[in-house]
């Protein structure tokens, strides 16, 4: 029963952070968003700490993502001009130079971890930061909530349908729990969760069914590929900082795959 409290509370306080920082302003959406990345890019880094088959060097990546970070909000917010993110470019190659001392056997697989952690988890969220002036006919925080709010709901469902029908398995060499039961009974819910966000949000529903789509088929890839990391490290969780939860990432794993597609969906939406 305390573990339920527990974990009941800590997902509370979780959502309330996103939501309430999303929903209040631009700034404090920037604020809670940019600070769940820098506390997920730690926690990859910390990932391989203890494990000999790859170094990546986690003071260039932080510094490195950090910088990338920071320039992009700057620009985004008008402060500095565009042209500045080319001062980001050689923060690339910096990634290189300790390898140069390190000696280590695996030089260009420690580089590769260093600078991935910078695409998988700052640039999705980086991507859904402007998720919330994507679309200036909508209210800023309906893009980002709404997205919130399916994966949530497929996530919850998954596990229910799962749960309580799942006999086929989805994916059992990465994820052994997952059934195509509890992959579909999370669709499902998903797509009601659309119908809802557009009817409170008076959106066209043609927009938001396929994006339920959409987000439910790549969280469910971020999910496995996050599963995939931590199977190949030998790890259960992320982290211990969400208690009940585990870390940051495993949290987010759904986000930085979905964000990307649904970001790539609400822009086509404004061409079609």
């Amino acid at each position: 029963m305390n573990d339920i409290v527990l974990r009941a509370g800590t997902g509370a306080i979780f959502i309330g952070l996103i939501i309430g920082g999303i929903a209040y302003s631009e700034f404090t959406s920037v604020i809670v968003l940019s600070l769940f990345a820098v506390l997920g890019l730690e926690e990859y880094y910390r990932l391989f700490k203890s494990k000999k088959m790859v170094a990546p060097t986690k003071s260039v990546g932080m510094a490195g993502g950090l910088s990338l970070l920071l320039i992009a909000i700057l620009v985004r917010w008008e402060v500095v001009a565009p042209k500045i993110m080319i001062v980001g470019l050689p923060l690339l190659f910096i990634a290189f130079l300790p390898e140069l001392y390190a000696k280590s056997k695996t030089p260009i697989t420690n580089v590769a971890v260093t600078t991935f952690g910078w695409i998988y988890v700052l640039l999705p969220m980086y991507l859904i930061i402007n998720l919330r002036s994507l679309n200036p006919e909508v209210s800023g925080w309906i893009l980002p909530i709404g997205m919130f709010l399916i994966i949530w709901t497929n996530d919850t469902f998954a596990y229910l349908s799962g749960r309580f029908f799942g006999k086929t398995k989805l994916f059992e060499r990465i994820s052994p729990k997952k059934t195509w039961e509890g992959t579909v009974g999370g669709i499902i819910f998903a797509l009601a969760a659309a119908y809802l966000v557009a009817y409170f949000s008076e959106m066209d529903i043609l927009f938001w069914l396929p994006a339920a789509l959409i987000i439910s088929v790549f969280s469910i890839y971020g999910d496995l590929f996050e599963s995939l990391i931590k199977r190949s490290l030998n790890i259960k969780d992320t982290g211990t900082i969400l208690p009940g939860h585990g870390g940051i990432l495993d949290r987010f794993d759904a986000s930085l795959f979905a964000a990307p597609l649904f970001f790539a969906w609400c822009v086509l939406w404004e061409v079609i």
